[in-house]
């Protein structure tokens, strides 16, 4: 792992950020024995887990920089000041015109010299598009098994290729903590232009508005929802037009694309009720994703005009387990636009509706989410 963080000594720093860091390290550490205890986790396999993620994260922790102080030292290369400076600003209308939570989460930041912050482990069995779940103390149970480590994710991904399973491994450039800690900016956030920014922070605050246990689609499409209305009411208040029509191109791209996404896997679906035997079914699974590869050429060389922006993402094999993860984000957006709608865009009231759906069980809340005719 490639970090620019220093590691202190308490002694010979004092007081400084970092001994800081190493208390926040032991007392971290502390909690960790006390989830692993609570929880029942046992085994070294799973406890060398929560181990990697807690060492992750506070590797992370202690190489946080003030985003203020970076913005006034005149030693800051411009470039990252101006940075820094947008970031401020996006941090400040999160709070102020969202209502998205108004504390030192996103207000330091961390260059921690890699592409992706965390991987991601999606799996799912060969003829099936229902992800595998893991579960975990205070966040629940979610499709997916996350790494600081590469070379970690992917060794899951192999074992669990072993065992039969479609396996998706992604790069992750922002997460959340649910704010249990500071959570900071990091460099993997600033990999495309102030939009992308902007729809990061605004994702990963909501997280720490309204989070349900146990329902990733549920979050997710939640999370997604305020990021698209928050893009647009920013690019709105910046006056910024020609950046606001780029992204409302780049949603239409990205609704034409989850409906193409859909559409193969409701055949897939089909696929896996019938009967048939496993060649059979294979046969077939590989017909539906190359009919997907097709359709995206189609759509892309006709309708886009060549854009090729998911070009990469057809590029890579297409399984089970990447159909899934794609549905995990996209499947209840367009309720949770509904909803805001109904609410008047008043993202108050709006976090109160979607409380109130969220506290149902998750029987009830799926159909309440779908039938909602008002803003609860």
């Amino acid at each position: 792992m490639r970090l620019l963080a220093t590691w202190g000594n308490c002694d010979s720093i004092g007081t400084g950020e970092h001994c800081f860091g190493q208390i926040v390290m032991r007392a971290f550490f502390r909690l960790l024995v006390v989830v692993i205890m609570a929880s029942g986790v046992t085994g070294c396999t799973s406890i060398s887990y929560y181990a990697q993620s807690v060492q992750g994260h506070l590797r992370i922790m202690t190489a946080r920089q003030d985003v203020g102080k970076l913005i006034e030292d005149p030693s800051t290369p411009k470039a990252l000041r101006a940075r820094m400076a947008s970031a401020s600003a996006i941090r400040q209308f999160a709070t102020d015109e969202l209502a998205l939570p108004d504390n030192n989460s996103y207000r330091s930041y961390v260059d921690i010299g890699r592409d992706s912050v965390t991987w991601a482990v999606f799996a799912a069995p060969a003829f099936s598009l229902t992800p595998r779940t893991w579960c975990f103390p205070v966040f629940g149970c979610v499709p997916y098994r996350g790494y600081f480590s590469r070379k970690s994710a992917t060794e899951t991904a192999v074992e669990l290729q072993g065992q039969g399973m479609d396996i998706y491994v992604t790069g992750i450039t922002a997460y959340s903590t649910l704010g249990w800690s500071s959570d900071p900016l990091l460099s993997t956030m600033f990999g495309q232009d102030e939009t992308y920014l902007a729809a990061l922070v605004f994702h990963e605050l909501a997280h720490q508005r309204v989070y349900v246990h146990d329902d990733s689609a549920f979050n997710e499409a939640f999370a997604v929802a305020v990021e698209t209305t928050g893009v647009k009411k920013w690019l709105r208040a910046t006056g910024d037009t020609a950046a606001l029509r780029r992204y409302e191109a780049a949603r239409r791209r990205k609704a034409e694309f989850l409906a193409l996404v859909s559409r193969t896997r409701d055949e897939l679906t089909q696929v896996y009720s019938n009967s048939g035997t496993s060649e059979q079914k294979l046969a077939a699974k590989t017909a539906a994703i190359e009919r997907l590869r097709m359709r995206y050429r189609h759509m892309r060389d006709r309708r886009w005009g060549r854009y090729r922006g998911y070009d990469a993402w057809f590029a890579s094999p297409i399984n089970n387990a990447k159909l899934a993860a794609t549905s995990v984000y996209s499947d209840r957006v367009t309720a949770f636009l509904r909803l805001f709608d109904l609410c008047s865009g008043d993202y108050v009231r709006f976090y109160a509706s979607v409380r109130r759906i969220g506290a149902l069980d998750e029987a009830h809340r799926v159909d309440a989410l779908a039938a909602a005719d008002r803003c609860y």
